[in-house]
Formats: structure tokens, C-alpha cells, sequence
């Protein structure tokens, strides 16, 4: 049973299944990559009061011979609010403060929000531990996101990754994701996906 928490911004409630922490196994397989396999994945979305979830996630491929022994793949963290314009009750850009008292917004203001498809505008914004930044756009629509970049910044050193899309679900209370790239040369296709029970 979801229990959305009482402080709860309503801008937040749409996304409320997400939140805690999530943990479990999935799969690689990319183009013809040299490692298709299983791997292990944490998840949290939390919030402090604003009107976005906090997210974080870090992935490693366990060794079989030794279990104390991982190899590290991905560390991300990132922010997930819906879409709407900025107002002058919103701070920014940079540190400059709100030019308008703060808005409490209700249930019903945010029903304003939703599209024509039923669902709610996303934004996703992660940057990951080897300098690579997305900017997601896509659409929560109850239990089911669907999400694709629409920019992908990359430090000159890093491997070339071009565009990505990602699907999340919650599916008898499981937290299912899958995954796809544009990377080294490769179009867009399959690359990872991945099962999730909450842990916390």
C-alpha cells in the first residue's frame, strides 16, 4: 500500500511512489560490448521540503569468487521535479532570492499541471561521478515514467555517450527501470534494466 507522507509538498505527490530506497539486481547488455552480465543497484529518492526529490544511485558488478570484492560501474545523483515556469516566488538563477513571497501550492493547482496525455511534464537533471551530465525530459503518468535527454554534457575525456532514454515503473510493489543508450558509436538501444524491492 503507498502512504504518501504528510509533508509532502503537493508538486511532489504525483512522484510519492518513488520515494525511499530501492535495492536488487539487473542485467547489461550492450551492442557488442565485451560485458553482458548481472549487476547489483541502490536507489533512494528523498525530499527535503522543496518542491523536487532528491535522487542518488550507484551500481557494481559483484565478484562471484570473493564477495567482499566489487567493481564499481555508475554513481549519479540528480534532481526530479515537474515541469512548470519558473515564477518570481521561485529563487534563482544562481543565489538571487525569490522576488515574491513564497506560493503553497494545493492538489488542485496541481491538476493544472497536467497534459493533454493524462500525465504530468517531467524534468530529470543528473550529472554522474565521471563528469556526464543529463538533462531528461519526459512524463509521469501514475506509476510509469518515460523519460529521454535532451542535452547530454560530457568532460573532453569522457567516452562518447550521446543520448539516453529511461522508463521506470512500479510493478507489484517493485521498482522495475530499463535503460537505453547512444554510446560509443552505437544508435540508441537496450543497454541495462533492472528489478527493485524497497529496502528503506
Amino acid at each position: 500500500m503507498l502512504e504518501i507522507p504528510t509533508d509532502l509538498p503537493a508538486e511532489l505527490v504525483p512522484l510519492s511512489w518513488l520515494l525511499g530506497v530501492w535495492e536488487g539486481t539487473g542485467v547489461i547488455d550492450y551492442g557488442d560490448h565485451a560485458y553482458t552480465g548481472e549487476f547489483t543497484h541502490r536507489v533512494s529518492f528523498s525530499h527535503d521540503g522543496g518542491d523536487f526529490l532528491n535522487y542518488s544511485a550507484e551500481a557494481w558488478i559483484d565478484d562471484p569468487a570473493d564477495p567482499d570484492k566489487r567493481t564499481r560501474l555508475v554513481a549519479e545523483l540528480g534532481f526530479w521535479r515537474l515541469a512548470r515556469t519558473a515564477t518570481d516566488a521561485d529563487a534563482g538563477p544562481g543565489l538571487l532570492p525569490p522576488l515574491a513571497p513564497p506560493v503553497v501550492r494545493t492538489a488542485d493547482d496541481i491538476e493544472q499541471l497536467r497534459n493533454a496525455d493524462g500525465g504530468f511534464d517531467l524534468e530529470v537533471a543528473l550529472v554522474h561521478a565521471d563528469g556526464v551530465s543529463e538533462l531528461y525530459l519526459g512524463q509521469i503518468k501514475g506509476p510509469r515514467i518515460d523519460i529521454a535527454t535532451d542535452a547530454v554534457v560530457r568532460p573532453a575525456g569522457a567516452k562518447a555517450y550521446a543520448a539516453a532514454t529511461r522508463m521506470y515503473g512500479l510493478v507489484d510493489n517493485h521498482l522495475l527501470w530499463a535503460w537505453d543508450i547512444a554510446a560509443l558509436g552505437f544508435e540508441l538501444g537496450a543497454h541495462a534494466s533492472a528489478r527493485l524491492a524497497k529496502a528503506d
